[in-house]
């Protein structure tokens, strides 16, 4: 089955080439496109994509806000993944924050649109590290509070900072020396002990947090 991509964006440019990037792949197809973020949910309820790809800045209901209402309305929401013209930009911290699963530069690649679709398509986070540790150092809130409480236990913590790198499961999986499916359990306790959706939202957590920070652990 092929994945089904929402188009959003206020540029009819922009959306015609996401359009044709996407179409010309056999698992890819987009099935609606919006010029505004107020034209999302009714889209999403009707064709019910696997992705979004949102500009994160529109004149009406922008990406933030559109990411934000998606996410706290559907019962199964598709993922979201941010396009924007600049990585260090405000908007894209508060989509980030708000539930997206990564970002995507405008003059990205077609290769890195494909890729980044089936990423977070996939159930995976398009992360960043270098990015988000300088928009969470731009712009994010000094003693963010989501993992006060949380009581990670010292294996989930140790998987946490590896996660803020970066690494996949796989790859923190062999850093450990353990299972797959044993690294899976423990994100998955992370994410639930958090309270957030994906690994996006666990690192800028982090962070915020300063649980890490951009020299290191704390």
């Amino acid at each position: 089955m092929s994945t089904g991509v929402l188009v959003v964006d206020d540029d009819e440019l922009i959306r015609i080439g996401l359009r044709a990037i996407i179409d010309a792949q056999p698992d890819l197809r987009v099935v609606a496109e919006a010029a505004d973020g107020a034209e999302v949910p009714p889209l999403v309820a009707r064709h019910r994509p696997d992705v979004v790809l949102m500009d994160v800045r529109m004149p009406g209901i922008d990406g933030i806000q559109a990411t934000r209402h998606l996410l706290a309305t559907s019962a199964d929401p598709p993922r979201v993944l941010v396009v924007t013209t600049f990585a260090n930009d405000e908007y894209v911290y508060e989509a980030l924050r708000a539930g997206a699963s990564g970002f995507l530069l405008k003059r990205a690649r077609p290769a890195e649109v494909m890729e980044a679709v089936r990423v977070v398509a996939a159930g995976e986070s398009l992360l960043f590290p270098a990015a988000i540790r300088q928009l969470v150092g731009a712009y994010g809130p000094a003693g963010g509070d989501r993992l006060r409480g949380a009581r990670l236990t010292d294996r989930e913590a140790e998987v946490l900072r590896l996660m803020t790198t970066g690494r996949s499961n796989p790859e923190i999986a062999a850093h450990l020396v353990v299972g797959v499916e044993t690294i899976k359990t423990h994100v998955g306790n992370v994410l639930a002990k958090l309270g957030v959706r994906d690994r996006t939202q666990a690192v800028i957590a982090a962070y915020e947090s300063g649980f890490v920070t951009p020299s290191g652990p704390a």
